[in-house]
């Protein structure tokens, strides 16, 4: 009998990005898994974003283009169309890691509520710059985030029964919320050892350096609790200091 293979929202939002747009769908497009549910989520855009969409409007299955209130928004709206058992964004620019890496992920072990790998980061020419400063580590439940997002939003599965919105109070970090909140529900979580996505340094996280540590500064205290939060904030910038002895400047 034919194993069959679960179906897979991938939701990628995108506002004004023309030149980053068209690698993020090639990289889904290519996939040799075929059960593939591909939602763009548009902005908008006015620099050229949809034209690019739209030649690729093939591999698209769901495409919105209209006016949001930020990132978070934007991803709501995506989920809110899913219909898939899984869900990933992947936000533009951003790229599966090959052609294999759907098939790596759900021939891992059956039935998951969360499957989660590694990533390699990259900049605008494409060129992999190397690994994330946090590790993806062997075993994950709600509370390993506490010295740390040591898994990227894009090389997260969650399944889509327990996939709640995003809490848009967040601008930046809602993404950490999501994902503990998601845990907190899974019964089994499956770590998958391999690359399974590029991440593009530079995004808005980046650019909005200091308010996005408040961000996860006020969720992790929400979760963990003021004193155990200070504490492991302490760890958090001891190990960053020492990775800087030894590395020089910190990659996300």
């Amino acid at each position: 009998m034919q194993k069959e293979f679960p179906k897979i929202s991938i939701i990628t939002i995108v506002f004004n990005n023309v030149h980053e747009i068209g690698y993020t769908i090639a990289s889904v497009a290519c996939q040799r898994y075929r059960n593939i549910e591909y939602i763009v989520i548009d902005g908008l855009s006015t620099d050229g974003t949809i034209a690019v969409i739209n030649d690729s409007a093939q591999h698209i299955d769901i495409l919105v283009s209209e006016k949001d209130n930020g990132i978070y928004d934007a991803m709501n709206k995506g989920l809110a169309r899913a219909t898939g058992d899984y869900v990933l964004f992947l936000n533009s620019g951003d790229e599966l890691f090959d052609a294999s890496t759907l098939e790596d992920i759900f021939n891992a072990e059956a039935n998951a509520d969360i499957y989660y790998g590694k990533t390699k980061l990259i900049d605008s020419k494409r060129a992999i710059i190397g690994d994330r400063r946090h590790k993806a580590p062997a075993s994950f439940n709600w509370k390993s985030f506490r010295y740390g997002m040591n898994i990227c939003h894009q090389a997260i599965y969650v399944k889509r029964a327990i996939a709640e919105p995003y809490d848009t109070q967040y601008q930046l970090s809602a993404d950490i919320d999501w994902v503990i909140r998601a845990a907190k529900k899974a019964s089994k979580i499956v770590y998958v050892d391999k690359y399974v996505a590029k991440y593009l340094v530079g995004g808005m996280s980046q650019q909005r350096h200091r308010q996005s540590l408040q961000e996860r500064y006020n969720i992790f205290k929400k979760y963990y609790g003021t004193l155990p939060n200070l504490f492991n904030h302490g760890v958090i910038a001891l190990r960053l200091a020492l990775y800087r002895l030894k590395h020089g400047k910190t990659r996300d």
